[in-house]
């Protein structure tokens, strides 16, 4: 096993990951959070003292940087985002090393309840003798997606240096927001200015995915009647009861995250907030098709109406916008820059896959405005909470496949040229 990346990717995700970075899908801001500039900072500073060119901020505060090419090919971007889930606690994040794992339990030293075990995760029982980082028990790891990070900086870093490499142009993006779908917006193409793209944000060593959710999000607000509960006998209209009516109505046995798989959507409430005379509720509606992310659109007015019929004197609407669409859709009709993935993957001697997402990633986005974008493995595993974990090793195979993509496509460039 190669070790040339195995300490500089550890390195960087350790300091990466004690940032915290967390978006906010409440805050109308771009980015959503203010310490999201405390990656995108150090990330210029760090592609500035590498040697990458035309580093700038964009106005939707993604920092994009050029590698230089040294041989004709395809200008290719890699993408990944700096922000960390909102879905659980990701301040104070303490990154430790386990050093050559034995194959046991792994324990959490700010949580001794918290057990990561390789008979519940099968794919932590493969990597005995790797080098596995996880934080302390009570914070995510963040290596969603600051393993992205983490591999494109060392990329980035190695081809500057290695300048004998052939390759044509690379382009380098971090963006904010991934997380609660804000961080591509229909100007990255063009700020972008790459022909295909990949994002690093990736799961199992061999996954290449084109395949996504289409998601959209919904935005129920209740306004009841308020008044002095010792006066409130016919009177009173509780929002939040009827919050509770809407949410019970809903499909809970068949169209939950909690009880899908596979190819099936869901229908996910993500926050509910207010009291009895006003209540907000966040949903997000996933499917891979976009008949049946329509036909959750329409049960949820549906059960708005329902609700809402009951109790006339309550104001609820409901309000349901685009969030991305399943990056299939674009990609099935040029494949190229899957088969290049695929390819390089095969190189490595790994065989790959391709499992349907389900969620989604900028690359989502960024397909549907015109720039090309499947999705690379990074090894990130239990993401989003406090039993997330990735391996070393599995970063650096994510660095050589990256590697391994660019010189491919200048050979391609090449013998095409004769």
């Amino acid at each position: 096993m190669q070790k040339r990346f195995d300490q500089e990717l550890e390195d960087r995700l350790v300091r990466y990951a004690a940032i915290d970075s967390q978006s906010d899908e409440i805050s109308p801001s771009t980015p959503s959070t203010d310490i999201q500039f405390d990656m995108l900072n150090l990330l210029q500073q760090e592609l500035s003292d590498i040697g990458a060119q035309d580093i700038e901020l964009t106005a939707d505060s993604v920092v994009v940087a050029t590698i230089p090419g040294t041989a004709p090919g395809p200008t290719i971007g890699f993408l990944a985002h700096v922000d960390t889930a909102p879905q659980f606690n990701a301040t104070g994040v303490k990154p430790r090393v386990i050093k050559g794992y034995n194959g046991g339990e792994i324990t959490f030293p700010d949580d001794p309840e918290l057990v990561l075990s390789p008979e519940e995760h099968p794919y932590l029982a493969e990597k005995i003798g790797h080098d596995v980082i996880t934080a302390s028990g009570t914070t995510l790891l963040g290596g969603d997606d600051k393993a992205g990070v983490s591999i494109l900086m060392t990329m980035a870093r190695y081809l500057l240096e290695n300048t004998d490499i052939p390759h044509g142009p690379i382009r380098i993006a971090f963006t904010p927001d991934e997380e609660i779908g804000r961080g591509v917006t229909e100007n990255l193409p063009k700020d972008l200015k790459a022909d295909f793209a990949y994002t690093l944000d990736g799961q199992d060593i061999g996954n290449i995915e084109y395949e996504s959710f289409s998601a959209d999000r919904a935005v129920i607000k209740i306004e009841g009647v308020s008044i002095h509960p010792g006066l409130a006998k016919g009177r009173m209209v509780n929002a939040a009861n009827l919050a509770a009516k809407i949410v019970q109505t809903l499909p809970q046995a068949t169209m939950t995250p909690e009880v899908t798989d596979g190819r099936a959507g869901f229908i996910h409430v993500t926050d509910m907030k207010g009291g009895s005379s006003e209540m907000e509720i966040r949903l997000i509606l996933r499917d891979f098709e976009l008949d049946a992310l329509e036909a959750q659109g329409d049960l949820v007015r549906q059960v708005c109406a329902a609700v809402q019929a009951t109790e006339p004197r309550a104001v609820i609407s409901c309000d349901i916008s685009h969030q991305y669409r399943n990056m299939r859709y674009w990609l099935e009709k040029d494949m190229t820059p899957v088969e290049l993935a695929l390819d390089a993957c095969r190189g490595l001697g790994i065989e790959p896959g391709s499992v349907p997402i389900r969620g989604g990633t900028d690359g989502s986005r960024l397909t549907e405005f015109g720039t090309p974008c499947p999705n690379l493995f990074t090894g990130m595993q239990c993401v989003h909470g406090p039993l997330e974990w990735i391996s070393v090793q599995d970063m650096a195979l994510a660095t050589e496949l990256c590697l391994s993509v660019v010189q491919k496509a200048a050979l391609n460039t090449r013998n095409s040229q004769g």
